[in-house]
């Protein structure tokens, strides 16, 4: 094999090859260890109010492994979406040393049940809030059609000055309301902004009149709706037409 030139080049030429390929890898191991590429800043983005600073800095000591080139990019968002008040993240790295965090909070809608809260988008989350909010409660599949629902609620309540306390909708999505002083409202299955609509436009005729505490109003009549009062309690429900007749 000696005498054979042509072997001896090809043989010479891989050995070239593989002490040069040895060669920029070892300069990019270098370079990627090189403090050049240091971690030296995290900084971050968005409208944070539930985030405290503690815990930012509880994953950065815990969590942020290696230098700019070598952090876990996909470890590093799981570790802030652990953070209760945390509803997305997006993480960038920005030369030389810069690592950018982008969080979005949750902004609580409601409370779901007594386990946990609704965000504004309708989804479900663990969180602890101490403010007052609506509580809404049904099937588990059901929180961002609540939420939804929740929003022409109160807007259709909005001339006549209430506000909703709860919002409740049964497995066979039958609709109840309770309004801010207690008072109960079915709403039923079916046309239940219309029923609504129609019980607002004749409230100041018909409810605010009698200047008694209401505690059930049931909407599902087709021409007007009953009302329960309790210093009435043992009698019939008191029948409101939907006109504001009596």
């Amino acid at each position: 094999m000696w005498d054979r030139h042509d072997i001896l080049n090809r043989v010479a030429d891989r050995l070239l090859a593989l002490a040069l390929l040895l060669t920029v890898l070892g300069g990019i191991h270098t370079l990627v260890q090189s403090p050049l590429f240091g971690l030296q800043q995290v900084q971050l983005h968005g409208v944070i109010t539930r985030v405290t600073r503690e815990q930012v800095a509880e994953i950065i000591r815990r969590d942020l492994r290696g230098n700019l080139v070598t952090i876990d990019l996909g470890s590093t968002r799981a570790a802030f979406e652990k953070l209760p008040w945390v509803r997305s993240v997006v993480v960038r790295r920005h030369w030389p040393g810069l690592l950018e965090v982008t969080l979005e909070e949750h902004v609580a809608l409601a409370r779901w049940g007594d386990a946990a809260l609704v965000n504004t988008h309708g989804e479900v989350f663990q969180a602890s809030d101490e403010a007052e909010l609506p509580v809404f409660s049904g099937p588990a599949d059901a929180a961002k059609e609540i939420a939804i629902r929740y929003q022409d609620f109160r807007r259709a309540l909005a001339p006549i000055g209430k506000h909703l306390v709860r919002v409740s909708v049964s497995s066979r999505r039958a609709w109840q309301i309770r309004l801010d002083g207690g008072t109960e409202v079915e709403l039923g299955r079916e046309e239940m902004e219309a029923r609504l609509a129609r019980f607002v436009s004749v409230y100041e005729r018909t409810i605010t009149p009698l200047n008694r505490r209401i505690e059930h109003v049931d909407l599902r009549y087709p021409n007007g709706f009953a009302v329960r009062i309790p210093e009435l309690r043992g009698g019939e429900p008191q029948r409101r037409k939907g006109k504001g007749k009596v």
